[in-house]
C-alpha cells in the first residue's frame, strides 16, 4: 500500500506546486497567501509519504484530497483535477491492502 499511495501523494506534490503557479497568474490572492498554502500542501504531501504506515496517516491522505478538491474555489479546474486523485488515492489504498494482504498470505 505505501508503495501506491506515495507515488500519488508525489503526483500531487506537483499538481499543487503548478496550481500555485496558475493562481498566481489568475487570481488576486497575495503571492505570499498562494505559496503559503501551496507550500504546506506540498510539504504534507512529502510528509504523508512516510506517514502512511503510522495511524492516522491514511485519514491525512484523505483530508489532502478533501482540501485539493475544495482548492476548485480558486481555480476551477482543481475540481475536476482533485476528484482524479482522490480517486486515484482511493485506489492507492484499496488495492494496495489487497496486495498487503497477499503479500502476507504468501
Amino acid at each position: 500500500m505505501r508503495t501506491l499511495c506515495a507515488s500519488t501523494l508525489i503526483g500531487e506534490f506537483f499538481v499543487i506546486g503548478f496550481a500555485g503557479l496558475v493562481a498566481m497568474q489568475l487570481t488576486d490572492i497575495p503571492t505570499a497567501t498562494i505559496w503559503t498554502v501551496s507550500g504546506i500542501a506540498m510539504l504534507l504531501s512529502i510528509l504523508l509519504c512516510g506517514m502512511l504506515t503510522r495511524p492516522g496517516g491514511v485519514q491525512l491522505g484523505w483530508a489532502l484530497q478533501i482540501a485539493l478538491i475544495a482548492s476548485g474555489f480558486v481555480i476551477p479546474t482543481m475540481f475536476f483535477l482533485g476528484a482524479i486523485f482522490a480517486a486515484l488515492w482511493w485506489a492507492s489504498v484499496h488495492f494496495g491492502r489487497k496486495v498487503d494482504a497477499a503479500k502476507a498470505a504468501a
